[in-house]
């Protein structure tokens, strides 16, 4: 059956968008993952992926054209398959022949109901399947629902909040009616593309609708609805705070943390954003009513004044006490992903010491320059990604049939939050500056902290830096991030007895540690790789040959 494609709604402001370019032409074969074009949105240009297979039958918007969200982007269907009733504005004509051809009888007896119910959803009546918020994203976990049965809903209204691999999300509604039905309750996991829940009209019998999507029968008719619901894989995380009386007030993450930096409640600011929410603009301009200030330092001054605060649990000595913590989203993953790396690639590990005299002392000389911060983690990315360059087979991945060379170098920061690791992409490392690495790694590890990362920004590195010097850490391995067939650890800069020219004298040193794959990256390709970043390290000046 032919399935219309829309213009996405790729981010909460997005009203239009441009097809920047198409990756698929007329008569393509399209597999679900592929990407079919790229958008331009009022924020980015952005890959827009199928999530259907088939042919592709119809181009409606071409490369240069701006259309409205919604409008007829595409039509995937069957080769050779009639798309006249869609191109006419018909909804699903390849559904109604099959009933023109059949007999009457048939049509009409119970053992054809079933299928008709599952071909079919009542009028007006919207499937909501669990989105793909992220590029590893197989399931997610539904944290929260704002909504429940028999709530009315809009579009653009938070129906839940969805815990990927990566974040926590809002999932936005991009359908208006009625709650009809929740899928999958809070706390639970499930698989992308599940029932997520179903809207339509208030009263409207969706009885059988659930159980035949669940066996599959209704995917095809639900296919533009799950379509939409994936499109919010674009989407901006925004976090969700409550007031002391249990009241639920949006704001983004970054309005949150100005606001705790602040000091201010947040149920005192008035959202100037959509649907009320709280952007960083209302708290940099609000300003605190004298009732308030006086309301806001009463407890804390109580506060300061009061006695220590006892221990969240007493536990007796003597006995013995565990405490289970529900693994999150994020934790699973990482779990999931590391032991698949570490289990089906073959890790060996090479070890390198690097003197950071000169490199001290040129740092010191750049951030001399004003309005310029360089760290030592920052000469060490410009240094693997000129390595890189000479040494592309570290800059490669695996596949069972061939090994990728990757000519371009997105390195990947390994940085810590709060409920596990992510790993921000510096696009094009090689062509960046000290200076410009420097800022993107600090906007990135901030944005990465706050929960303000969008999925793009973390996908498609072809190396990997992993940095525990600042704890003091001289020396570790890492699990290689995959697809990459390598990772560096760094450690701390350690000043300790050196010999030079024959005497011994203080120097400072640290240490480099090359996890490999040895499917992709031999012992002897990965020693002079890490002979070439020594070089680089050890002569900083050599960076801006």
């Amino acid at each position: 059956m032919a399935i219309k494609v829309t213009m996405p709604r790729l981010s909460d402001t997005m009203t239009e968008g441009t097809v920047a370019t198409w990756l698929k032409k007329v008569g393509d074969k399209v597999s679900e993952g592929d990407i079919l074009a790229e958008i331009e949105t009022d924020k980015a240009t952005m890959e827009f992926e199928s999530f259907n297979e088939g042919t592709l039958l119809h181009i409606g918007i071409q490369a240069g054209e701006t259309a409205p969200v919604d409008s007829l982007l595409a039509i995937i269907g069957k080769e050779g398959e009639d798309i006249s009733a869609l191109l006419a504005g018909g909804d699903a004509p390849a559904a109604e022949a099959p009933k023109a051809d059949a007999p009457a009888a048939e049509a009409k007896t119970e053992a054809a109901a079933p299928a008709k119910a599952a071909a079919e959803l009542p009028k007006g009546v919207v499937v909501v399947t669990m989105p793909r918020l992220s590029d590893t994203m197989t399931e997610g976990t539904v944290a929260t629902w704002l909504k429940k049965v028999g709530d009315t809903v809009a579009e653009g209204d938070i129906l839940a909040e969805i815990e990927t691999d990566k974040a926590t999300m809002e999932f936005e509604s991009f359908n208006a009616g009625t709650l009809l039905y929740i899928g999958i309750q809070e706390g639970s996991t499930a698989p992308v593309d599940s029932l997520l829940a179903i809207i339509g009209p208030a009263g409207t019998d969706i009885s059988g609708v659930a159980d035949n999507f669940t066996a599959g029968g209704a995917a095809t008719a639900s296919a533009p609805a799950a379509e939409e619901t994936k499109a919010a894989a674009a989407q901006a995380t925004q976090a969700v705070a409550e007031t002391s009386n249990g009241g639920r007030i949006l704001a983004s993450p970054l309005a949150k943390k100005i606001a705790s930096d602040k000091g201010i409640q947040l149920s005192q600011v008035k959202g100037s954003g959509e649907n009320g929410r709280i952007v960083k603009s209302d708290i940099e301009n609000f300003t605190p009513s004298p009732q308030a200030q006086t309301a806001a330092s009463a407890p804390a001054a109580k506060q300061e004044s009061s006695a220590p605060a006892a221990p969240k649990v007493f536990v007796p000595a003597g006995e013995v006490y565990t405490e289970e913590i529900k693994n999150s989203q994020m934790r699973k993953i990482i779990a999931k992903r590391l032991s698949e790396s570490l289990f089906t690639a073959p890790h060996y590990n090479l070890v390198i010491e690097v003197s950071m005299d000169e490199a001290m002392q040129a740092r010191a000389a750049i951030n001399s320059v004003p309005d310029t911060k360089v760290s030592f983690n920052d000469m060490v990315i410009k240094a693997c990604a000129l390595a890189l360059k000479k040494h592309p087979k570290i800059n490669s991945t695996w596949k069972e049939d061939a090994i990728i060379i990757n000519h371009h170098v997105n390195i990947g920061v390994a940085v810590a939050v709060e409920d596990g690791l992510v790993v921000p992409v510096l696009k094009f490392t090689d062509a960046m500056s000290l200076s410009q690495i420097g800022g993107s790694v600090r906007d990135l590890a901030g944005r990465a902290k706050n929960k303000k990362l969008g999925p793009q920004e973390m996908e498609g590195s072809t190396f990997t830096v992993s940095n525990l010097g600042m704890f003091g850490i001289t020396e570790f391995n890492s699990i290689i991030n995959q697809p990459n067939s390598a990772i560096l650890s760094v450690g701390a800069i350690v000043e300790k007895p050196v010999v030079k020219n024959g005497q011994i004298v203080v120097g400072n040193t640290m240490m480099l540690s090359l996890a490999c794959d040895h499917r992709t990256i031999d012992g002897a390709t990965g020693a002079q790789f890490l002979q070439t970043l020594k070089q680089y390290i050890e002569s900083p000046v050599t960076m801006l040959a």
